[in-house]
C-alpha cells in the first residue's frame, strides 16, 4: 500500500476558529486520512498551531500574558476543540518547537548559500516611544479609501483594501497608542523569488489537470503577475530568531523571521515533533527527504492559502537545493460564510468550532460541514439548512433506520439477531444496490470530491430505508415469520456496513452503531463492493443491543433559539 503523508493549512494561534476554518483544511483531511487507514494506506496526518507573527503578540499583550505563555496556552485550548471534534492527527504540534527553529534556520542558510537570500535597506515605522520598529501591523489608524479608524498597517478589514503603514490616517502605535511615530532605515532578509520564478513556472505546469481547478488557476494568476522579492524577516520579540552564525548584525538587532516564512516548514518541524517523542520507531526524514516516489504528499487549505503553498512554499523549497518532499495535489476550497457574510474571528461573527460543540456532538457537524463543503463555489451556512440537513439525513435517514430495525427485531424476535429463510430476488437486487452505491462513495473518496461521497453516502443509507419499505417486516411478520427474521437480520447487517464506512464522516456514531453487535471477531476496516454483495457479516444467532438514539431531530424551537443566540444574517 502507498503512504500517504497529509497536512491540513496550520490554524492561527489567536483564538478558536470557526466553522469556515473547520471545513477549509482540518476536517476534510481527517475524513480523507481516516479513509486511507480504513483501506490498509500508511498515513501520517500532521498539523500544528501557527504561532509566530504579530497577531500573536498583540493578543498575548491584550491578555497581559507573556507571549509564550499565551500560545501554550492558546495551543491546548485549540487541541481540546480538534479532540471533541475527532480529528485524528497523528500529531499535532507546535510551530514555535526547537525543531522548527532548527529547520527554518537550516532552510534560510542554504537559501542564502545558493544566492537566493539577500540583505536589503528598507524605510520602517520606527516608534520612539516603544523603542522599536514596528510591523505593519503594529501600525493602525484611519484607512484612507473608507473611512474605518481601527484599519491595521497591512490591511483594512472593513474594505479589505491591501495597505502600507505609511498609508494611514492619523497612524498610531498598536502597542502603546502613540502617534509620535518616524520613519526609519533598517535591514531585512528578502527571498529572491524573482529568480526562482521559472523553476516554479515549471513545477507548477506538471500538476496541470492534476490538480484542482481552484488551485491550479490561483498559482498560475500569481505566477502570470511575477513572482516579487518578498521581505521574510520582522522586528519582533516573539518569532524564529536569525541565526547568528549568518546574519550575526540582524541577530543582533533582534530580527525574527516572517511568520509566512517558517510556517509552512512547521509541516516539516511537526513531524520532527513526532519523530523526537519515538526515534526509535519514526523516522521524520523516510516521509520529508529524498521520497518522492515512496510518498503521496497531499494538502488542505481555503483558498487565500493556496499561493502559500502552491507557490511561496515550492519557492523555498526549490531554492535550498535539496531532495525536500514537495506536495502531489493540492486540496482547496472556497469560502463558507455565514448568511451569505463572511466569518469573523475578529468580529466574532458566526459559528464558532467550541460554540458548535456547546449545542450537539460533533457528529451532526462533521457530516453537515463534509456534505456542504465549499469546494467548486462557496457554500452558506444557515440554521434552517442545518436544521433541515440533520433531520433528513442524519435522524430520519439514517437514525430511525438503525433504531426501527433493532427496537422491531428485539419486540418480535428477542435479544439474537434472527435467523429467517434463505435471501432471496428482493435480497440480491439490494446487494448489487449496495455494490454499486460502495463503489461510487470509493470513486468519489478517492478524488477528494466530498460533497459527492457524502451524496454517495446518503444513498447508501437511503437504499436500505428503500428495501425495508418494500418488504414492510411490519407486515411481513403476520403471514410470513421467517420473511420477516430474514428482512431484519438483512438490515442488520446494513447496519453494520454503515457504521464501517460511514466513519471517516461519523465516527462516534459508527462506533455506536458497530458496538450494537456482539460480534466475537469484528476486526474488519472496510467493505469491498463485492463484500457488501452477500451482507453476511452478522450471523444469524448474535447477540445486539438496541442503542440510544443517534441523531435527535431539531425543532422549530431549536432553530428559533440558534438564530437568535447567533445572529440570523451575515451582516
Amino acid at each position: 500500500m502507498a503512504r500517504h503523508l497529509i497536512t491540513s493549512a496550520l490554524p492561527y494561534i489567536n483564538g478558536i476558529k470557526h466553522l469556515g476554518n473547520m471545513v477549509g483544511s482540518m476536517l476534510p483531511a481527517d475524513v480523507y486520512s481516516r479513509y486511507l487507514r480504513q483501506r490498509g494506506h500508511d498515513v501520517l496526518y500532521i498539523c500544528a498551531t501557527d504561532e509566530h507573527g504579530t497577531p500573536a503578540e498583540l493578543a498575548a499583550k491584550e491578555q497581559g500574558l507573556p507571549v509564550a505563555d499565551f500560545c501554550a496556552q492558546a495551543h491546548d485550548a485549540q487541541k481540546a476543540v480538534y479532540d471533541g471534534f475527532a480529528l485524528a492527527f497523528d500529531y499535532f504540534g507546535r510551530s514555535s518547537s526547537p525543531q522548527n527553529v532548527e529547520i527554518t534556520q537550516h532552510f534560510a542558510r542554504k537559501l542564502k548559500e545558493n544566492g537566493f537570500i539577500e540583505e536589503r535597506a528598507i524605510r520602517q515605522v520606527y516608534s520612539p516611544t516603544d523603542g522599536r520598529f514596528l510591523p505593519d501591523r503594529y501600525v493602525e489608524g484611519t484607512c484612507p479609501h473608507c473611512g474605518y479608524d481601527k484599519a491595521r498597517g497591512d490591511q483594512c478589514e472593513n474594505c479589505t483594501r491591501v495597505l502600507d503603514p505609511t498609508d494611514l490616517i492619523d497612524p498610531r502605535s498598536a502597542i502603546s497608542g502613540s502617534t509620535d511615530l518616524e520613519v526609519r532605515e533598517t535591514k531585512h532578509l528578502f527571498l529572491l523569488q524573482s529568480k526562482l520564478q521559472s523553476e516554479v513556472m515549471e513545477w507548477v505546469a506538471r500538476h496541470d489537470g492534476v490538480w484542482p481547478h481552484l488551485a491550479s488557476s490561483i498559482a498560475h494568476k500569481w505566477l502570470t503577475e511575477g513572482l516579487h522579492d518578498r521581505a521574510i524577516t520582522r522586528d519582533l520579540d516573539w518569532g524564529v530568531p536569525v541565526p547568528a552564525d549568518t546574519w550575526p548584525e540582524l541577530a543582533a538587532e533582534g530580527k525574527v523571521f516572517y511568520v509566512w516564512f517558517d510556517a509552512p516548514i512547521e509541516y516539516i518541524g511537526a513531524t520532527k515533533e513526532w519523530s523526537d517523542l519515538d526515534p526509535s520507531t519514526r523516522d521524520w526524514k523516510s516521509w520529508w527527504y529524498d521520497v518522492d516516489t515512496d510518498v503521496r504528499y497531499t494538502e488542505f487549505m481555503a483558498k487565500d492559502n493556496v499561493p502559500f503553498h502552491t507557490v511561496m512554499f515550492p519557492a523555498t523549497e526549490l531554492g535550498i537545493r535539496e531532495p525536500w518532499k514537495k506536495v502531489d495535489f493540492v486540496k482547496a476550497f472556497n469560502w463558507l460564510t455565514y448568511y451569505g457574510g463572511k466569518f469573523s474571528t475578529s468580529q466574532k461573527r458566526g459559528v464558532f468550532t467550541d460554540q458548535a460543540l456547546e449545542i450537539l456532538p460533533a457528529d451532526y457537524w462533521r457530516y453537515f460541514l463534509i456534505a456542504n463543503a465549499p469546494e467548486s463555489d462557496d457554500s452558506s451556512f444557515t440554521w434552517e439548512h442545518f436544521t433541515a440537513t440533520v433531520n433528513k439525513d442524519l435522524a430520519d435517514t439514517l437514525g430511525n433506520f438503525v433504531n426501527r430495525v433493532l427496537s422491531f427485531s428485539r419486540k418480535r424476535f428477542g435479544d439474537d439477531v434472527p435467523a429467517g429463510g434463505e435471501a432471496g430476488e428482493a435480497e440480491a437486487k439490494l446487494g448489487e444496490e449496495i455494490a454499486r452505491l460502495l463503489a461510487e462513495y470509493e470513486e468519489q473518496m478517492e478524488a477528494l470530491q466530498f460533497r459527492k461521497a457524502a451524496a454517495a453516502l446518503r444513498a447508501l443509507w437511503s437504499a436500505g430505508n428503500s428495501y425495508l419499505e418494500e418488504k414492510a417486516p411490519w407486515l411481513e411478520i403476520k403471514t410470513d415469520k421467517d420473511g420477516a427474521a430474514l428482512t431484519l437480520r438483512t438490515a442488520m447487517n446494513l447496519i453494520h456496513l454503515y457504521a464501517v464506512v460511514s466513519e471517516p464522516f461519523i465516527p462516534a456514531t459508527a462506533k455506536t452503531m458497530r458496538e450494537a453487535f456482539a460480534l466475537s471477531n469484528d476486526t474488519a476496516t472496510w467493505v469491498s463492493p463485492a463484500e457488501a454483495k452477500s451482507l453476511t457479516t452478522v450471523p444469524a444467532g448474535t447477540p445486539f443491543t438496541v442503542p440510544p438514539v443517534l441523531f435527535a431531530k431539531l425543532t422549530d424551537e431549536d432553530l428559533e433559539t440558534y438564530k437568535e443566540r447567533f445572529g440570523g444574517t451575515g451582516a
